[in-house]
């Protein structure tokens, strides 16, 4: 937040000193709002989409490490809310324990205020919003900056689904093939089972990813009308993210990045 004071000069008028970012600087009543403009525009928002699979959590950490934006995923804060048993935690629990998705109005409920909180980092969301209510939600909350979308062939999606295990209590994800944990069926920090959820198996997983297209398409439909939706398609990541470094460079002043760089350290 910006500070300022107002100090009385020797002719009777006053001047506003604003402290910002370390600095100080005089204001008049003209440049004030240039000043906050400058101050708000240091801040950049983005999302990323995807099915299950696509990369999303692999290509945020790669964002985040490289543009200082702090990394938001939804399934963390529902673990968070749960374990500190939080009013929003206990009932998206009743939903997850019947092997229901959470409805609309509780991850809406969960994540906006936090968001709100937030007024002074950028950030990247991942893996919210998911329907188009909670887009809306989103929408009237605060202004995105670019959304990302990872169009991943549905091959690619099985092959890596089939091969994908977890940590269920932290949402660490495994892949066999590309990202295996140091033991096999071991999570690498807690040493507890890893497990293969239900809908990753072969005879769920061609409903699930439909079933993420069908709810998906509005959500893609909102921010390509807003002008804000990049989309990225490959079945490899590592061909994938020159693309999406190569935007977010042009998107994120470099002051900006350095900034935020240096706040997450």
């Amino acid at each position: 937040m910006q500070k300022w004071v107002e100090i009385l000069q020797p002719n009777f008028s006053k001047t506003r000193f604003f402290f910002l970012r370390g600095k100080t600087q005089s204001a008049t009543r003209g440049n004030i709002r240039s000043v906050c403009t400058e101050e708000m525009s240091r801040l950049f928002r983005a999302v990323i989409m995807g099915p299950p699979g696509s990369g999303k959590g692999t290509i945020s950490e790669r964002i985040a490490r490289a543009f200082g934006l702090q990394h938001l995923c939804s399934g963390d804060f529902l673990r968070e809310n749960i374990a500190a048993s939080t009013e929003a935690g206990v009932l998206a629990k009743t939903y997850i324990e019947k092997g229901l998705l959470v409805p609309d109005h509780v991850m809406t409920r969960l994540l906006i205020p936090r968001l709100e909180e937030m007024t002074r980092h950028s950030w990247l969301l991942d893996g919210f919003p998911r329907t188009l209510a909670q887009a809306e939600a989103l929408n009237s909350a605060c202004e995105l900056d670019v959304v990302i979308s990872l169009n991943i062939p549905l091959e690619t999606l099985k092959e890596r689904l089939s091969h994908r295990w977890i940590h269920p209590a932290s949402g660490r994800v495994y892949n066999m093939c590309f990202n295996p944990p140091r033991v096999q069926g071991v999570d690498d920090i807690s040493g507890e089972p890893l497990i293969q959820q239900e809908d990753d198996k072969p005879e769920a997983l061609v409903a699930r990813l439909r079933h993420y297209k069908d709810v998906a398409k509005p959500v893609i439909d909102l921010y390509k009308a807003k002008g804000i939706l990049h989309t990225f398609s490959d079945t490899d990541t590592d061909r994938i993210w020159p693309y999406i470094s190569s935007l977010l460079s042009a998107k994120i002043p470099a002051d900006r990045s350095d900034a935020q760089r240096a706040s997450t350290h």
